[in-house]
């Protein structure tokens, strides 16, 4: 997992720059596909490829409020089939969000029994915490509460909707978060030496 959130009205150079290295270094945990979205006037936008972050080359209009990303490791599920691969994409009525997971869920399918959520082409077990989050029919903290407490495995979420409210959910899986106050900006990924590593030639890494 890795991203960011900037939140003050100044544009921030580099935050291209900044993705590429923050994916290319979160591919030591995993190079079978990669992965972001993020909201381009209005828009929710996700890019992904059954490719290695060191294949990839994410580009970006300037103004990116917020982004998610993901490297993967196949655990379930074909990586060739980019259905497959995070960000993956939901909406609850037409509200939409994209979201990364990170570990492995053992009770994805019981979920799907139980709770009547419909069948999917996507075959990850990470895609029915997509589902849960759909069936509430809206996304906020009791949405997500509720996710998340029905999952059972090793997980950390990442969830961003289409008007950059990015929520960050910290499981058993790790999750690292810098807040960079005087440019106003949160990045984060699965462990401190990504988020270090990818800093070091960007315009934040004196701060």
């Amino acid at each position: 997992l890795f991203g960011f959130s900037r939140y003050g009205k100044e544009e921030i150079k580099g935050l291209s720059k900044l993705t590429n290295a923050l994916a290319r270094e979160s591919a030591a945990r995993g190079t079978d596909a990669t992965g972001i979205a993020f909201n381009d006037n209005g828009k929710l936008i996700i890019v992904k490829d059954s490719k290695s972050a060191y294949k990839m080359d994410f580009k970006y209009p300037d103004g990116i409020v917020a982004l998610t990303g993901h490297t993967r490791h196949m655990t379930v599920g074909n990586p060739k089939n980019n259905r497959n691969n995070h960000p993956f994409k939901g909406s609850c009525k037409s509200f939409n969000f994209a979201l990364c997971h990170n570990g492995v869920l053992s009770n994805d399918k019981t979920l799907r029994r139980d709770y009547h959520l419909p069948k999917t082409k996507i075959e990850t077990d990470s895609y029915i915490a997509v589902q849960l989050l759909e069936s509430q029919s809206r996304l906020n903290f009791e949405s997500i509460k509720y996710m998340a407490e029905k999952t059972e495995g090793s997980f950390s979420y990442t969830i961003l909707d289409e008007k950059n409210n990015l929520y960050l959910v910290k499981g058993d899986s790790p999750l690292s978060i810098l807040h960079f106050p005087k440019q106003k900006i949160y990045v984060y990924a699965s462990t401190d030496e990504i988020l270090y590593r990818a800093l070091i030639d960007s315009p934040l890494f004196s701060a």
